[in-house]
């Protein structure tokens, strides 16, 4: 309160002094003596207003250039300077974490760039600018997609779904392979990992070759000896006993890794794919019911398998590889049903999806390990996988398959009741028989 009164004091003064003079003077000469006082005063605010405004329109805030004031702008001013000093002190402290978040990133592997609500680019570091071949000092501001041009990365953008990442080989950038994982956050903002995954891609090309290429090598010694202990097998002359069950046995497991060998060509054709699906219209029916004599041979009357056809609807797709993937659901579920069990195959059209399924009576599958199943050679039980003949990449190739065809596989089980494997299909890979 008291720097209230002392800035009133000057006021006070000039009515306390215009009252005196109203009294001995008259009140002409006190009015012009107020009217002199009061433009005293209004040209001295003037005054500190107009100097106010000369140092906002200054580039140079600093307190140092504050203007000197007189009265009431002293403390105005004084005020001003502290609160310019705290914003200065804050100013430095945000531009230290800043160059800091620079620094840190500019050091990462990994390349960060971060996209406004329209998707504009507003900073990036030095990593990002080798991965998208994108120049921070020039393309500021730009749409990412005016840069980054290539279709997948567009769709990836523009789908909004980012829960994995955008594998994209890089056109400007010749021989790099790129991961893209982007990140929404704060106020429609984006945040765009890259990661070079050159090397890792290369390794798992040599992987795949060298799965492809041992496997066709096997394939024909393969072929000739279980030829030959075939042959050896039938031969009426072979002694019975020990001789006959050792090529009965090794007959069997030749068969089982001539099975193994064409899995894995099959899965590695696949995964080295890198075309679209080769499509054609595939009878679907006609399919299933090819398919349900070869499991009805694998069965050799021990199951009682049934074919439900509920819709003739048609696919879009390979017929090759949606035999395969048919093909594995249902020997798997003749293998995995005990003797006098039923396996029923199914084809209908549900929500405006197509839907194939196998369900079975069969041992049933634990809930932990359902989620794994579609890994390369997992096994539930691996006594009962050799025994049943499986080779652990059916499921795998499955995967695969319906990756290729925009097709979801849902499992269902409950132990010692059965399981159930569904596919569906999406709406546009339906189409009607009179099409």
């Amino acid at each position: 309160m008291s720097d209230f009164w002392q800035r009133s004091f000057n006021i006070v003064f000039i009515i306390f002094i215009t009252a005196v003079l109203w009294m001995i003077l008259g009140a002409v000469k006190a009015l012009i003596f107020l009217s002199i006082a009061l433009l005293w005063l209004v040209l001295h605010h003037i005054r500190h207003l107009v100097a106010l405004e000369r140092w906002l329109q200054l580039s140079d805030h600093s307190p140092a250039s504050i203007p000197a004031g007189s009265g009431a702008w002293d403390d105005v001013f004084a005020h001003l300077a502290r609160y310019v000093r705290q914003h200065s002190q804050s100013q430095e402290l945000l531009n230290l974490a800043l160059e800091r978040m620079r620094s840190v990133t500019s050091a990462m592997p990994d390349g960060i760039v971060i996209l406004d609500k329209s998707d504009r680019i507003e900073w990036c570091n030095p990593v990002a600018e080798q991965h998208l071949g994108i120049n921070l000092s020039l393309d500021a501001g730009q749409q990412i997609t005016y840069l980054v041009r290539q279709i997948p990365f567009v769709e990836y953008l523009t789908k909004r779904k980012y829960s994995n990442p955008l594998i994209l080989n890089q056109t400007r950038q010749q021989g790099i392979i790129v991961s893209l994982q982007l990140v929404p956050y704060g106020y429609n903002q984006k945040l765009i990992i890259s990661r070079d995954i050159t090397r890792f891609e290369k390794i798992e090309t040599m992987r795949r070759d060298f799965i492809a290429n041992v496997s066709h090598e096997l394939r024909t010694p393969l072929t000739v000896i279980g030829g030959f202990l075939e042959t050896l097998s039938a031969d009426e002359n072979v002694n019975t006993g020990f001789n006959k069950r050792a090529l009965v046995l090794m007959s069997e497991q030749a068969a089982r890794m001539q099975r193994l060998i064409e899995d894995l060509l099959i899965l590695s054709r696949l995964e080295n794919e890198q075309s679209s699906v080769n499509e054609r219209i595939v009878d679907v029916t006609s399919l299933l019911r090819g398919i349900l004599q070869d499991a009805e041979s694998l069965s050799a009357g021990r199951h009682q398998i049934i074919l439900n056809i509920a819709t003739q609807d048609q696919l879009l797709g390979s017929e090759e590889e949606l035999r395969s993937a048919f093909g594995n659901l249902i020997s798997n579920a003749i293998r995995y049903t005990p003797d006098n069990g039923e396996v029923s195959i199914n084809w209908e059209k549900r929500d405006g999806q197509g839907l194939f399924f196998v369900q079975d009576s069969g041992i049933g599958i634990e809930p932990e390990h359902i989620p794994r199943l579609t890994e390369r050679f997992y096994r539930v039980d691996s006594s009962r996988s050799r025994e049943t003949g499986g080779t652990g990449l059916g499921l795998a190739i499955v995967k695969h398959v319906l990756s290729r065809h925009q097709a979801r596989l849902e499992i269902t089980s409950q132990v010692g009741k059965g399981s159930r494997f569904s596919i569906w299909f999406p709406a546009r890979r339906l189409v009607p028989e009179n099409e």
